[in-house]
């Protein structure tokens, strides 16, 4: 009884002290709200921007025709969203192999391996200006492709790597267990188990090239002509974006270009917009 009664006489002390405690996450917690909300103030005005403003320019024109130039009125950015998809598509096909290749080495058969990586975009696009428009003499997608490449190599290679590691490590035991060799265990086993962590780099390396402007300044440069004309597909000349186009035209003093340039950003958020949510659809673990 003693002990009850010694046990209910402190209660009131510590029911004061976690009474302060919990005052303070109160208050932190009100904070942190109020910083986010703070901080979204400017990106929830440029996304209310992107929509009144280029949305009210969207129509099928704009995706059919080509750019105009100087006080012609209408056109579209047509050429450069479909310069956009064949670059990142190089690029795309350069850097998921090779990164792919890169992190199954670093997660796998050189664990111990120190590899840094990650470089500025304007760098991307001097390399790519000294390694193909230098040696080809021209502007061209395969260039800008190949500096786009660049950009997205770090990014596949860090969360295809992460991927692999996050493989349990029973499921590899298991398999060499029945006798397979490593190279069986890394193509059966954690290739497959981590892919979907591995198309979340994916996506989120193609999102972040689709809005890459400087290194396409060096590549790609700009083009008011499409891809494909004169029955063929120009891939060595030099090839619109929707990044380039929105720097061109958002310097312009014409009404109609900056409509056009608000138009294509709202247009390429859009696209992030849609590779991110794929990513979060296709990123979540199967194991």
């Amino acid at each position: 009884m003693t002990n009850l009664t010694a046990a209910t006489a402190a209660l009131p002390s510590l029911q004061r002290r976690f009474e302060g405690r919990a005052l303070r996450s109160l208050l932190l917690t009100t904070m942190v709200w109020c910083v986010a909300l703070l901080a979204s103030v400017p990106l929830i005005s440029v996304l209310y921007m992107l929509i009144t403003r280029g949305g009210a320019r969207l129509s099928l024109e704009v995706f059919t025709e080509l750019p105009p130039t100087g006080f012609e009125l209408g056109g579209g950015f047509g050429n450069a969203m479909a310069g956009t998809f064949v670059m990142v598509g190089i690029a795309a096909a350069i850097a998921v192999p090779v990164g792919i290749l890169a992190a199954i080495f670093l997660a796998e058969l050189g664990p111990d391996s120190k590899l840094a990586n990650g470089l500025p975009s304007i760098l991307a696009g001097v390399f790519a200006y000294a390694l193909v428009v230098m040696t080809t003499g021209s502007y061209s997608a395969p260039a800008g492709g190949v500096a786009l490449a660049v950009l997205m190599l770090p990014i596949v290679v860090l969360t295809a790597e992460e991927a692999m590691k996050m493989v349990p490590k029973i499921m590899k035991d298991a398999a060499y267990g029945m006798g397979c060799t490593r190279a069986q265990v890394i193509w059966k086993i954690i290739l497959p188990t981590g892919m979907p962590a591995i198309l979340t780099g994916v996506m989120l390396a193609v999102a972040r090239a689709a809005g890459e402007t400087a290194p396409l300044l060096f590549t790609a440069l700009f083009s008011n002509y499409w891809i494909y004309h004169d029955g063929s597909l120009a891939v060595m000349n030099p090839t619109a974006s929707l990044a380039v186009l929105i720097y061109n035209f958002s310097g312009m003093p014409f009404d109609n270009q900056l409509e056009l340039a608000w138009a294509a950003s709202l247009v390429l958020v859009m696209i992030v917009l849609v590779v991110n949510i794929l990513s979060r659809i296709f990123g979540k673990p199967k194991y």
